[in-house]
């Protein structure tokens, strides 16, 4: 693609890095089969290629976008489909965010759409804030008539009851059971411990029983995701610097990872060197963070666990959530995981396609959100799975809303495979175990040898989980 930018238009780092994305771009169009705007709206504005020459367009003018532009680019779920397809690799994941924070500097959105996107932008990332917000919802959801319309899908998303007492950590470090073979730090998150604490005590339960000791910093927080898609990059920034600065005083004491468990999170971690590159002071110690970034999934692998004494019989749908797959590229780790752990694993029919959850997407999209979420449920239940599986809290929240079967974060499953307790949204149900033919028909591996399958035991050994209904 040729582009027009002005020699002092390109003196500006974040143009002439854009001006170097839109030149590798071909219009080849191959984005455009993976894109769920696209597919949905059938709008050539609303795929990746429209939205390039929309980007293209908006910046070399230099003026405040039109109306018409700013809605096809907030259309656009950064799910990154796009990029797997893409003959020529188009680094379309920064040009978007280059894009949002031109617009978020350049456009004066209506009153009602900029108050709501402030609100968003402050609340969810600070812990203190968002809870009391949460505890906010619950009191108007029993009123929601009351509830400004803008914000009533985020009613939707809001966990039923708060969370459980026991699911919050105590203290910054976790010793390891027995001997220590590694010490990692865990990111907690903003959202996530506050929606689901359930799956950090997981993952904490899981590292620690196999040897790993694990670090919880409490100045470390948000990643600065949220804010980082709204185009609010000097807060996404701010974020990531309390981060790597939280982390950067472990590395001298060893560090063998920096584990995430929202793989949201885990995206923008792993790319903190590119996000604080013109930050001298810390951009040396950014970069470290993000090679030592790893999702969950990938870390427990790395660990390799040993099989499970108990293995779980059961039927999985496992949920690429748009930034594993499509961007840190960890589709087999937690399949493979899962299978090791005795679970038979399905694929979901269009696993390319974002639920809709995206970050704060499926509160200011609401309604694309809602028909990605119905078509991923529907694609889901085509599996007749009896358990979804899925690697971010935004997904798991997502799909939730439409889908009957209960889910679970990959984590969660495999510590109670592990002796861990039943996972939370598993509790109080009874779920039959998946027949030996089943499991043969299937040829399920592990670790290159075929699971012998025998029963269960009448009841869970005494470490095990505690007797509630699924056994």
């Amino acid at each position: 693609m040729k582009t027009n930018f002005s020699e002092a238009q390109l003196a500006d780092p974040q143009i002439a890095e854009a001006d170097t994305i839109l030149k590798s771009c071909q219009h080849f169009g191959f984005c455009t089969s993976g894109c769920p705007t696209y597919v949905l709206l059938h709008d050539e504005n609303d795929s990746p290629r429209g939205r390039i020459d929309l980007i293209k367009d908006m910046l070399e003018s230099g003026g405040a976008p039109s109306e018409k532009t700013v809605g096809h680019i907030d259309r656009c779920l950064s799910c990154m489909s796009c990029m797997t397809t893409c003959a020529v690799k188009v680094d379309y994941m920064h040009l978007a965010d280059t894009a949002r924070q031109y617009i978020e500097t350049h456009y004066r959105r209506p009153w009602a759409e900029r108050w709501t996107r402030d609100i968003l932008s402050y609340v969810l990332p600070r812990r203190p804030w968002f809870r009391a917000a949460l505890g906010a919802g619950r009191l108007a959801s029993r009123a929601s008539f009351l509830v400004p319309t803008r914000f009533k899908p985020a009613l939707d998303l809001l966990p039923k009851t708060p969370p459980a007492s026991e699911d919050e950590l105590v203290g910054e470090v976790f010793p390891a059971e027995g001997s220590r073979r590694w010490r990692v730090a865990l990111l907690s998150g903003c959202v996530q411990p506050e929606m689901a604490p359930q799956i950090n005590a997981a993952t904490i339960r899981l590292l620690t029983r196999f040897g790993c000791e694990v670090v919880v910093p409490k100045e470390a927080g948000c990643c600065g995701s949220l804010n980082l898609h709204m185009g609010k990059t000097a807060a996404a920034r701010s974020f990531a610097r309390v981060n790597v600065n939280a982390w950067a005083r472990l590395l001298d004491e060893g560090l063998d990872a920096i584990v995430t468990n929202a793989s949201g999170c885990g995206t923008t971690v792993k790319d903190y060197a590119h996000l604080l590159s013109d930050d001298p002071e810390i951009a040396e110690s950014a970069a470290k963070i993000a090679a030592l970034a790893r999702d969950v999934s990938e870390w427990i692998l790395h660990m390799r666990l040993p099989l499970p004494q108990h293995p779980r019989r059961y039927r999985v749908a496992y949920h690429d959530a748009c930034s594993l797959k499509n961007v840190q590229h960890v589709t087999a780790e937690p399949r493979k995981l899962l299978k090791e752990a005795g679970f038979v694993v399905k694929d979901v029919p269009e696993s390319h396609f974002c639920c809709g959850s995206a970050g704060t997407y499926n509160i200011l999209q609401p309604v694309i959100a809602a028909q990605l979420g119905q078509r991923k449920a529907a694609n889901i239940a085509g599996t007749e799975p009896q358990i979804v599986a899925a690697g971010n809290i935004g997904c798991i929240t997502q799909i939730g809303l439409y889908s009957q079967t209960p889910i679970t974060h990959t984590v969660e499953l495999l510590d109670w495979a592990h002796g861990g307790p039943v996972p939370l949204a598993l509790r109080g149900i009874s779920l039959p175990e998946v027949q030996a033919s089943e499991m043969a028909a299937e040829k399920v591996l592990v670790s290159e040898h075929v699971v012998s399958f025998v029963p269960p035991p009448d009841k869970p050994q005494a470490k095990g989980p505690p007797d509630v209904g699924i056994w």
